[in-house]
């Protein structure tokens, strides 16, 4: 796809997505090679959080569609995902930017702290992790974990890949949003 092309044709979303950092990650999604872009504002707070610092809306710079086609560039060849960690409290802008990670051709990814996936997100993503953080419980690394990666396409979970002795996936779908 000819990026020059997309760089004129996105338009930008009433309320943007802020960003705190932006890199390209080997472990969050199996089998892919991920830019990540951590979302600053999230309202959930979870005790313990390793991105605290992202809280406030204010925080880190404009995730626009032209920043993001720039990194794109920047990687093209190397990445197969966009991550945002982050970002459904703003489901207009993100989907702004999911839709423009699916012209690019590249799978997409959302990590969100809510028990389940917002519904009106799902047809834009590959990817997703639902759950707060719980210290106690561990990440999707641990088999007690409360959060959850599923592959939607196959629809599969996949944290028992992630664990220190690891299983096959298993058939799953995330929960969806309370209607």
């Amino acid at each position: 796809m000819v990026f020059s092309t997309l760089t004129q044709a996105a338009q930008p979303s009433t309320t943007a997505l802020r960003f705190t950092a932006c890199n390209v990650l080997l472990q969050e999604i199996p089998g892919e090679v991920s830019l990540a872009y951590l979302i600053s504002g999230c309202p959930l707070g979870c005790k313990g959080c390793h991105s605290a610092d992202s809280w406030s809306a204010q925080q880190g710079e404009v995730l626009s569609a032209a920043r993001l086609l720039a990194d794109a560039e920047k990687y093209r060849g190397l990445l197969s995902c966009v991550l945002m960690l982050g970002g459904e409290w703003q489901p207009g802008a993100l989907s702004e930017l999911l839709q423009l990670c699916r012209q690019l051709e590249l799978k997409t990814a959302l990590y969100t702290g809510l028990p389940y996936c917002p519904s009106a997100l799902l047809p834009l993503l590959d990817y997703v992790k639902t759950g707060p953080w719980q210290a106690e419980l561990g990440g999707i690394n641990s088999p007690t974990s409360n959060q959850r990666l599923y592959d939607l396409k196959r629809q599969l979970c996949l944290n028992p890949l992630l664990w220190p002795d690891p299983a096959p996936a298993y058939p799953a779908k995330p929960a969806l949003a309370p209607a």
